[in-house]
C-alpha cells in the first residue's frame, strides 16, 4: 500500500469518526421562524447507557436565504435548549462517574470546528443525572449551555 492509500484510507475514517454522533436523535419538531428559511429544530435523543431517559433538544437552524444574505455560510449558532425526564423505568448502565461526565450526543454546527453536545453529568450525592447542553469549538468557547436533572430515586412529598 502506497503512502498516499494510507492517507486517503486514514482520512475517511477520520471523517467517519468525526461524523458519527455519539448517539443518534429523531427529530419530532420543525418551527418555522421567519420568512428566511430559518428553524427552531426539536430532537428526541434516548440515553444510550441510561434507559428510560429521554433528553428534548432544540437548536436554531439557519436557512439557505439567511446564509446567502449575511455570509457565515457553514455555521449555525450555537444558542439549544434541553429538558430531560423520565419516560420508562430507569435501568443505569456502565456511566462514566467523574465530575467530567460522558457525552451522550454531538451535531455538528459548522462544517468542521464546532458541534453542539450533551453531556451526562452523575451526581452521586443526589443519586441525580444531569444532562448539560452545550457548544464544543477549537476556540472562542460559548457560554450559551442549558441544564436538565433527572432525579433516580424522586423523594416523596412530605419527608
Amino acid at each position: 500500500m502506497t503512502i498516499q492509500a494510507m492517507l486517503r484510507t486514514i482520512l475517511a475514517i477520520l471523517a467517519i469518526v468525526a461524523f458519527t454522533p455519539a448517539t443518534s436523535a429523531e427529530e419530532v419538531g420543525e418551527v418555522g421562524v421567519d420568512w428566511l428559511g430559518n428553524d427552531l429544530i426539536i430532537e428526541a435523543v434516548d440515553d444510550p447507557k441510561v434507559t428510560g431517559v429521554t433528553c428534548h433538544i432544540a437548536y436554531f437552524e439557519r436557512g439557505l436565504i439567511d446564509r446567502l444574505q449575511k455570509g457565515n455560510w457553514f455555521e449555525d449558532p450555537s444558542n439549544s435548549a434541553i429538558d430531560c425526564r423520565q419516560t420508562a423505568p430507569i435501568t443505569l448502565g456502565e456511566i462514566e462517574r467523574d465530575e467530567g461526565g460522558e457525552e451522550i450526543y454531538t451535531n455538528r454546527r459548522s462544517l468542521i470546528w464546532k458541534k453542539l453536545v450533551i453531556t451526562r453529568v452523575y451526581d452521586q450525592k443526589r443519586n441525580t443525572l444531569i444532562y448539560l447542553a452545550h457548544s464544543r469549538q477549537v476556540q472562542d468557547g460559548s457560554a450559551k449551555i442549558s441544564i436538565s436533572t433527572v432525579p433516580l430515586n424522586p423523594l416523596s412529598a412530605g419527608q
